[in-house]
């Protein structure tokens, strides 16, 4: 925050770098001008509600001898003070900020929770029944303008192991005939005994034996 200060006091000293006189012709200026960038750069990372980290921070910056190009080794100490005032104002704005980041956060679930229902046909047709009980002729209008909805993101969520199980499940609808029973269990067989675990694989040459009898057919 612009208008929320450290009150800095620094000690500090300089020394010429050989027995020349300095190059420079008010080395006490030159050092109090370095100390104060110094700890401009060092205290600009830190807030005043972290003063005591933003102290420690400052006196291993300053006190480290620095050798200016005219002809001063420079070094000193600091100690910071906050005013009751200022530490309030932080207070006060950090509250805020969290306040906000919650907000944004419960706004970016909600809308994601939404978006999940409306991407879905059969989650969003019972939250519009449920939401909205006497415009149910208004359904199909929700329905065509989120057809092309896509559902939320989500990293840790395995998009491809879900369009498998889906498939699977369909694929298992659509088996009716013992013929079709047979063609698709020797083409799992066989898939498990190239991709599958040792427990898989053991599964499915059961599956082969206790298929055989049924059918007339032999393993392969």
């Amino acid at each position: 925050m612009p208008s929320v200060f450290f009150a800095v006091c620094m000690d500090g000293t300089w020394s010429a770098l050989d027995d020349s006189a300095p190059r420079h012709r008010s080395p006490a200026a030159l050092t109090r001008h370095h100390l104060r960038e110094q700890a401009r750069q060092t205290l600009s990372h830190y807030d005043v509600l972290d003063a005591p980290a933003a102290e420690d921070a400052l006196n291993v910056a300053l006190t480290q001898p620095h050798d200016l190009p005219e002809g001063l080794t420079v070094h000193g100490t600091a100690h910071l003070s906050v005013t009751s005032r200022d530490q309030k104002l932080a207070e006060e704005h950090l509250d805020t900020e969290q306040r906000g980041d919650i907000d944004r956060q419960e706004s970016r679930r909600r809308i994601s929770h939404l978006q999940r229902i409306l991407a879905d046909p059969d989650l969003h047709r019972v939250w519009w029944i449920d939401q909205y009980p006497k415009r149910l002729a208004d359904l199909p209008l929700l329905t065509t303008a989120v057809k092309d909805l896509k559902a939320p993101h989500d990293p840790s969520h395995d998009a491809l192991r879900e369009e498998v199980a889906r498939f699977v499940d369909q694929l298992l609808g659509d088996i009716r005939t013992p013929h079709q029973r047979e063609i698709f269990l020797r083409a799992l067989t066989q898939t498990l005994q190239v991709l599958g675990s040792t427990e898989l694989q053991t599964a499915s040459a059961q599956w082969l034996n206790a298929l055989a009898p049924h059918t007339g057919s032999t393993p392969t």
